[in-house]
């Protein structure tokens, strides 16, 4: 099988799997694993921050920097198709006691400008508005990637209204490929960033938390009480380590493969709008009564590639590192004969 239903789907490599077998492990929730260890301060060091926490999962990461940041009754800025509102479980509620208020940006972005017009005044009949939370890349948005300038103007508008800010970076070493930035540039910004290490990395299971050490020690507190402390996590976090040393410049490669299959769909009557393809993900819209996302992913499957109908009418294509040439060949062969 193909599987482009999301880069979640990886398995590790067998360097990875090395990795992991040679490593040193210990206690986490003592602080005593030293692969552990060493993953926060390769990703501290990367991001040029102050502390780092290890969690199983991205949505642990936000949820946990969600309720750091907020108190019970605050509201929450942030896109209205971004994953910490729609794919999170409702957490931001049921974790944080916080609501959000949920704005219509582009393609999963939001602007300085939107944000500056959603802040709530100082007033006793309105939830007090603390925390900003950016995804980049929007996985909703297709994969669309912030222009760096404009995540500065946000922050401009976050220290002028006591505003924390927040990434979920679950893509964003593809943004960071993509766009030729650098993971110092987003420490500089974010009062916390959370970095998913299954996704287009590669690794089984994972997420890293960053912010100051204040931050990071109330985090781990939380961490425990969401049910998140681990023990001999060492053989995950080696997982990371070799992820971060090797899987993040290949990341041009899925773009490059993405690109392609979008190029040949795009040729087909039954292809309406397609979301920019700026990094891994192709999000397209099915029309005419040839097929729906459904039936088009249901012919796509005769042919052992999987994708996924997201609404009636779209499907979500996901590349990854399990993505050979080859594959991507069959794939452009496939759609060629729809």
């Amino acid at each position: 099988m193909i599987d482009y239903r999301s880069d979640t789907f990886t398995k590790p490599s067998p360097g990875m799997l090395q990795a992991m077998f040679n490593a040193e492990v210990g206690d986490d929730v003592f602080g005593e694993d030293p692969s552990v260890n060493e993953l926060e301060a390769l990703s501290t060091e990367m991001f040029g921050m102050e502390a780092a926490l290890f969690c199983p999962t991205g949505t642990m990461t936000n949820q946990i920097a969600i309720k750091c940041h907020t108190q019970p009754g605050d509201e929450v800025i942030c896109d209205k198709v971004s994953h910490v509102y729609i794919y999170e479980g409702g957490g931001i509620a049921f974790n944080s006691g916080s609501q959000v208020k949920a704005i219509d940006g582009d393609r999963g972005r939001i602007t300085a400008e939107q944000v500056l017009s959603a802040v709530n005044p100082d007033d006793v009949h309105k939830p007090r508005t603390s925390l900003v939370s950016l995804e980049n890349t929007a996985n909703r948005g297709g994969g669309s990637c912030y222009e760096f300038p404009e995540i500065q103007k946000i922050k401009e508008v976050c220290l002028l209204n006591n505003l924390k800010l927040h990434l979920d970076g679950a893509r964003l070493f593809n943004a960071l490929v993509s766009c030729g930035q650098t993971p110092k540039q987003y420490g500089e910004i974010f009062d916390s960033i959370s970095i998913c290490l299954s996704k287009g990395l590669g690794t089984p299971i994972g997420s890293v938390l960053l912010g100051k050490k204040d931050f990071i020690k109330q985090a781990r507190r939380i961490r425990k009480v969401f049910g998140g402390g681990m023990r001999q996590a060492g053989f995950m976090a080696a997982a990371g380590i070799y992820a971060l040393e090797h899987n993040i410049e290949r990341l041009e490669i899925d773009h490059r493969h993405a690109k392609q299959v979008a190029e040949a769909l795009l040729k087909k009557e039954f292809i309406g709008k397609m979301l920019p393809v700026e990094t891994n993900i192709i999000i397209f819209e099915v029309r005419d009564e040839t097929y729906t996302a459904r039936s088009l992913a249901e012919e796509l499957l005769q042919f052992g590639i999987k994708v996924i109908p997201i609404s009636p009418t779209q499907i979500r294509m996901v590349f990854h590192l399990d993505i050979t040439e080859q594959m991507v060949k069959e794939t452009l062969q496939a759609i060629d004969s729809l």
